[in-house]
């Protein structure tokens, strides 16, 4: 640490760019740092493409000691931290700032111990998911969070945003199945709470720091739960004549006490281009489609999925298809998978997140197309019903600066209606930049406070991922949260 110079105090972090980028390689080493601007560029953004800011520098250790190296150096400097896993954040969770360093955890990808008999695994934070399974596979076992970037989204912002996927119905979202994590802190200290059993001593800060978004410090290593792998699976197909019969239908199976693996919602244009792209065998003549899934042995899996079609020939289906193989389920739910990207094909789209009471479904499936017909724009929709966290696809044209801000509009309007209709803002997307001015439509001037003192206790500079959770409206806030300059589109 001795070649690393005192900063000018008359000079801003921008101003310092050279003498920071120096110490961050002495700290790191030259492997790990990147400061040219092609490099930088490629940090610029994450899945919320519609904001860029280029990071003052991009730093990827890849031990816990380097990363609390890295801060201690940023906390003593004043200089922002801005942690990335793998960029897929939809809510803009990962976008750096000019002024700010991201530190990035995608070399920190291995496992680091598997037991089989107490059924966890401890991993770095920039594995994948599916490679967290991938570990564990052989052995009888799996890692049930299943986001749809599960390919590629890394463990780190997972439990930045509390993700989940289609199967979280049964197996719960991360916070569910994280035992326990080594965090950095900003001053570079470096805490473990948790462990390898499934309740912690004490209070539960592994609670508070699943979903807080980088607010609270970086975590470089989890202990996660794995599960015993079923026997068996299959999903079925059920296609209704309207969104509203289809709403029934998953309200009636969730209140029938059968807990199925997954219930996936989709509607007429997710329908439409997933099976465009998957040839998955979806009906093409209804308005919804649920993808329902249940596990167990053959006789169990044959009981349960008989009562479920029980339940739906009630409602009214148009249609009704079990799985005959294991090929055919795999098409079923690549269709599922890829919607995001095959929607993708067809157009640009803001993809919302907002969690709802079931019993609203239908009256809020109806509102989001009135919505955006208001804004004159397309909408598809699929998501996990079972559990009410919608993901509205809001159709526009990047190009066009006016449909990019009837977007943002509509999307704005569509939150609303879910803490309206007593949901709330997101349900695992986190807020990021996309939520941060819609907060107080959620909590109180008071929640705000509490949560901001929370922040502060952990990071009471406010250097860690700066500008986002928390609203810069201008409306009075702690003393101990400093001002933020607002971020634009470009």
């Amino acid at each position: 640490m001795s070649s690393i110079a005192l900063p000018d105090p008359e000079l801003s972090v921008l101003d310092r760019r050279e003498a920071i980028v120096k110490d961050l390689v002495a700290i790191a080493g030259v492997g790990a740092v990147i400061a040219d601007d092609d490099g930088r560029r490629a940090y610029e953004t994450d899945a919320f493409t519609a904001y860029k800011r280029m990071p003052l520098a991009v730093v990827l250790p890849e031990t816990t000691e380097s990363v609390a190296a890295v801060l201690g150096y940023c906390h003593a400097n004043g200089i922002k931290i801005v942690p990335r896993g793998a960029g897929t954040s939809l809510c803009g969770g990962a976008l750096p700032a000019e002024d700010a360093v991201v530190i990035g955890v995608s070399r920190m990808n291995k496992v680091l111990e598997v037991d089989t008999v107490a059924r966890f695994a401890r991993v770095q934070t920039g594995i994948t998911n599916l490679a967290i399974s991938a570990a564990v596979g052989p052995s009888g076992f799996f890692y049930a969070p299943d986001p749809s970037s599960q390919l590629a989204c890394t463990l780190a912002g997972n439990i930045a945003m509390n993700s989940g996927g289609a199967h979280c119905l049964k197996y719960g979202v991360t916070t569910n199945n994280v035992l326990g994590v080594k965090m950095v802190m900003m001053d570079g200290s470096i805490v473990e709470i948790g462990g390898e059993h499934l309740d912690a001593e004490g209070y539960d800060f592994l609670a508070l720091i699943i979903g807080s978004e980088g607010q609270l410090g970086i975590v470089t290593e989890a202990t996660v739960r794995i599960l015993r792998q079923a026997e068996g699976a299959r999903p079925m197909l059920i296609g209704f004549e309207s969104t509203a019969k289809a709403s029934i239908c998953v309200s009636r199976i969730i209140a029938s006490g059968i807990v199925p693996v997954a219930i996936e919602f989709m509607d007429r244009p997710a329908i439409e281009v997933c099976e465009a792209f998957a040839k998955a065998g979806y009906p093409l003549d209804v308005e919804a489609l649920l993808i329902v899934e249940v596990e167990g042995s053959e006789e169990e899996i044959a009981d349960r999925l008989a009562y479920i079609a029980g339940l739906a020939q009630e409602v009214g289906p148009s249609s009704l298809v079990i799985s005959a193989d294991d090929a055919q389920s795999a098409k079923i739910w690549k269709g599922r998978k890829s919607a995001f990207g095959a929607i993708g094909r067809k157009a640009d789209y803001l993809c919302m997140d907002g969690t709802i009471p079931l019993s609203q479904l239908t009256y809020v499936l109806e509102e989001i197309s009135n919505i955006c017909k208001r804004y004159g724009l397309g909408v598809a929709n699929v998501f996990h019903a079972g559990d009410g966290n919608l993901h509205p696809l809001i159709m526009y044209d990047a190009n066009d600066p006016r449909q990019a801000e009837r977007a943002e509009q509509a999307g704005a309007d569509i939150l609303r209606l879910c803490v309206a209709a007593g949901g709330c803002l997101t349900g695992e997307h986190g807020v990021g930049i996309e939520k941060r001015d819609l907060m107080r439509v959620q909590f109180s001037d008071i929640d705000l406070a509490q949560q901001m003192r929370i922040k502060s206790l952990f990071d009471e500079r406010w250097l860690l991922n700066p500008a986002k959770v928390f609203p810069l409206d201008g409306r009075p806030l702690p003393a101990s949260r400093p001002a933020e300059p607002a971020i634009a589109a470009e």
